[in-house]
């Protein structure tokens, strides 16, 4: 079993930066890919960034892509979503997930109860 907890959510205003923080524990973390994903009200949840389990190779949807970096330090079990240059749009709860290396939800596992991140125009 993973469990995953995510920090680093809150109100900004656009143009602003957050950097959210995704802490594991359980089962050895660098056999797991780590993924952000984020939901609206009212709209599915979407892709936003992976990372592999060691840390070497990462995507984005094209939505965030050069705002977002992912990252993780395997010695502190943690995945970090840095994001600049927010936009309303950028509006969601926020998620940490573990499992394979995809874009869709249904590959990943385990999952952080999320954060919010309210971006203000």
């Amino acid at each position: 079993q993973v469990q995953l907890a995510e920090s680093g959510g809150g109100v900004v205003q656009a143009g602003g930066s957050l950097r959210l923080s995704c802490a594991a524990s359980g089962r050895t973390f660098s056999s797991l890919a780590m993924g952000w994903f984020r939901q609206a009200p009212g709209k599915e949840r979407q892709f936003v960034a992976r990372i592999s389990g060691t840390g070497v190779t990462t995507a984005y949807a094209d939505t965030v892509k050069d705002r977002f970096t992912i990252s993780s330090d395997n010695a502190k079990n943690t995945v970090y979503l840095q994001m600049n240059s927010l936009k309303p749009e950028d509006t969601a709860v926020y998620y940490c997930a573990a499992g394979r290396y995809s874009t869709s939800f249904y590959e990943y596992y385990y999952w952080g109860q999320g954060t919010q991140v309210t971006v203000s125009s």
